[in-house]
């Protein structure tokens, strides 16, 4: 079974950074895309950033571009999210997905592109 588990969520203050992890379990991790997707109460969900299953490509939502990245650790099977200069329109739950790259620098933001999810940490940044 796919698994997915976020974590390093919490209360940050406006400015600061903080950095998500998604662990992932269950499948065979360095042929996957992951990103992250984040959700505000009463918004859609909003996919922001992506990695390609073999570290070379990255793609990032234009809300976020140049304040966060994106990264990964195939040996530890893990996902990060370094975020940085975050802004209160940054609170939501964050969530990150896994779906099988159809080739090695695939990527992609689309939340229907994904298959496999984990079930989210809170992040709320307080001005």
């Amino acid at each position: 079974e796919r698994q997915l588990v976020e974590s390093g969520g919490g209360l940050v203050q406006a400015g600061k950074s903080l950095r998500l992890s998604c662990a992932a379990s269950g499948f065979t991790f360095d042929r996957y895309a992951i990103a992250w997707f984040r959700q505000a109460p009463g918004k859609e969900r909003e996919g922001i950033a992506c990695i390609s299953s073999d570290d070379g490509s990255t793609v990032y939502a234009d809300s976020v571009k140049g304040r966060f990245a994106i990264s990964r650790d195939n040996a530890k099977n893990t996902v990060y999210l370094q975020m940085h200069s975050l802004k209160p329109e940054d609170t939501a739950v964050y969530y990150c997905a896994a779906r099988l790259s159809p080739d090695s620098l695939w990527v992609g933001i689309r939340d229907d592109e994904y298959d496999a999810w984990g079930q989210g940490t809170q992040v709320t940044v307080s001005s």
